[in-house]
C-alpha cells in the first residue's frame, strides 16, 4: 500500500477507533458528575475499561478469523446500538442495565481496538512507522475533540439526548467507511494457530522487563487523567470552559505532541524517544500541581491543561512506537492486544481508587503522587534497550 494511503486510512479508523474511548474516558465523568454521581463511583466507573485490559482473551479470534474489515464494522454497529439505549436511562441513579449497557458499549470499544491496531502493523513499514504512529495518536485525539470537547458544547445547545442519537449515527456511518478499507493479505497457514506463538514470544526470560515496562510507562499519566474533568468541575469550571480548553483545546495540543513525537521517533529513534517523552509526559503534570496548591489566576488551570495535553501526546507517540516495533504482522492483534492490555490493566485498576486517592488525600497532593508514578518505568528503560529493533536514526545534522 502506498504511504499516503496507508496514512489516510489509518487516520479514518484511529478516528473511528478514539470515539468510542474518547466518549467514555471525557464525556461519561462529567455527565455523571453534573447529575451528581459522586468521586467514589466515578473513579469506580474505571472498571467498566476492563475489557480494554481483557481484550487478549478474545484477540486470537480476531487474528484467526475474518478480516479485519469484519470486526472493526461490527463492532461500530454495536457501538451505535449501545449509545442510543443510553438515552432512556437516569443518569442521577444509575441502574445495573445503565452499567450494563456501559459495559457492552467499552466491550465493543475494546474488540475494535483489537482489529485495528492489528491493521495498523500490518500496513506499517520501517520507513513509515514513524509517521503512521504519528497519526494514530493524532487521529484518535481528533475523535476526542469530538467525543468530549465539541460534544460537552453541544450538549448544553442540543441536551444530551439528542447528543447520544447524534453520537449514535456517527457509529453506523463509521462501520459503513470502516468495511470499505483497503484488505490486507496474510499468511493463512500462521494465522491458523496464533495463541502458541504468541505464548512462545511472550513468555521468555528477556520479555520480562517488557512486560514490567508496558504497565508502568504511562501510569502517572492515566491516573491524573482519571480526575482532571472532576476538578474542572470542583472548582467551579462550566461545561463551555472544560470543553473548549480541557477537552477541545487539549486534544489540539495532543495531537500537535503526538506528531512531534513521531517526528522525534523517525529521527532519533525509539529508546530516546522513551526516555526524552516519557520524562516530559510526567514532568507536565506538575502544572496541575501548581494550579492545585498556588493562588494562580483562573486561567493558570488552561495552562495546566494544554501542557498535560502536549505531553501526553509525546509519550503516547514513543510508547505505540515501541508497542509496533515488538509485533509482527501474522500475530499482530494477539500481541498487541496483549501488551496494551497490560497498560490497561494498571490503568484500570489503579483507576479504579482515583476517586477514594483525591478524597482523602486532596487533590494537590494527590496530582503530586502521579508525578512519582512515572519514576519505575524509566527506570526499566535500560532492560528493554535489548527488545527494540531500531533503525539507524538520522543525523542530527541532516
Amino acid at each position: 500500500m502506498q504511504p499516503r494511503r496507508a496514512l489516510t486510512w489509518i487516520a479514518i479508523l484511529y478516528f473511528a477507533e478514539g470515539l468510542p474511548f474518547g466518549i467514555a474516558y471525557d464525556l461519561w465523568p462529567v455527565y455523571f458528575r453534573r447529575h451528581g454521581v459522586s468521586l467514589r463511583e466515578i473513579g469506580l466507573m474505571s472498571l467498566l475499561f476492563m475489557p480494554w485490559t481483557l481484550k487478549m482473551l478474545w484477540a486470537p479470534l480476531v487474528d484467526r478469523f475474518g478480516a479485519r474489515q469484519h470486526w472493526i464494522s461490527a463492532a461500530l454497529l454495536v457501538l451505535g446500538g449501545t449509545t442510543l439505549a443510553i438515552m432512556p436511562q437516569d443518569a442521577a441513579h444509575p441502574s445495573w442495565l445503565m452499567w450494563s449497557v456501559l459495559l457492552l458499549f467499552t466491550t465493543a470499544s475494546a474488540t475494535q481496538d483489537i482489529a485495528v491496531d492489528a491493521y495498523a502493523v500490518d500496513v506499517v513499514t520501517p520507513e513509515t512507522r514513524g509517521p503512521i504512529n504519528g497519526m494514530r495518536v493524532s487521529a484518535a485525539r481528533v475523535a476526542f475533540v469530538l467525543a468530549g470537547g465539541v460534544a460537552l458544547v453541544l450538549s448544553k445547545i442540543t441536551g444530551w439526548k439528542p447528543l447520544w442519537a447524534l453520537l449514535g449515527v456517527t457509529f453506523f456511518v463509521l462501520a459503513a467507511v470502516a468495511f470499505a478499507s483497503p484488505r490486507v493479505a496474510l499468511d493463512a497457514a500462521k494465522r491458523r494457530n496464533p495463541v502458541g506463538p504468541v505464548l512462545r514470544w511472550a513468555l521468555r526470560w528477556e520479555m520480562v522487563p517488557v512486560l514490567l515496562f508496558v504497565p508502568l510507562f504511562k501510569l502517572g499519566d492515566s491516573t491524573l487523567g482519571r480526575m482532571v474533568k472532576s476538578f474542572w468541575v470542583d472548582r467551579g469550571y462550566t461545561d463551555a470552559e472544560i470543553g473548549l480548553v480541557s477537552m477541545t483545546g487539549g486534544v489540539a495540543l495532543t495531537v500537535v505532541g503526538a506528531l512531534a513525537g513521531g517526528w522525534f521517533v523517525k529521527r532519533y529513534g525509539i529508546f530516546r524517544a522513551l526516555l526524552w517523552l516519557g520524562i516530559a509526559q510526567s514532568a507536565v503534570n506538575l502544572g496541575y500541581v501548581a494550579v492545585a496548591t498556588l493562588p494562580l489566576p483562573r486561567e493558570g488551570i488552561y495552562i495546566a491543561s494544554l501542557l498535560e495535553s502536549f505531553g501526553q501526546g509525546l509519550g503516547t507517540a514513543a510508547f505505540v512506537s515501541f508497542l509496533t516495533n515488538l509485533c509482527d504482522k501474522e500475530h499482530a492483534a494477539t500481541q498487541y492486544a496483549l501488551l496494551s492490555a497490560l497498560f490497561a490493566l494498571t490503568r484500570d485498576v489503579a483507576g479504579a481508587f482515583t476517586g477514594i486517592g483525591v478524597e482523602r488525600l486532596g487533590y494537590a497532593v494527590y496530582f503530586s503522587f502521579t508525578v512519582l508514578l512515572a519514576v519505575p518505568g524509566l527506570l526499566l528503560l535500560p532492560l528493554i534497550k535489548p527488545r527494540i529493533r531500531e533503525q539507524q536514526p538520522a543525523p542530527a545534522s541532516a
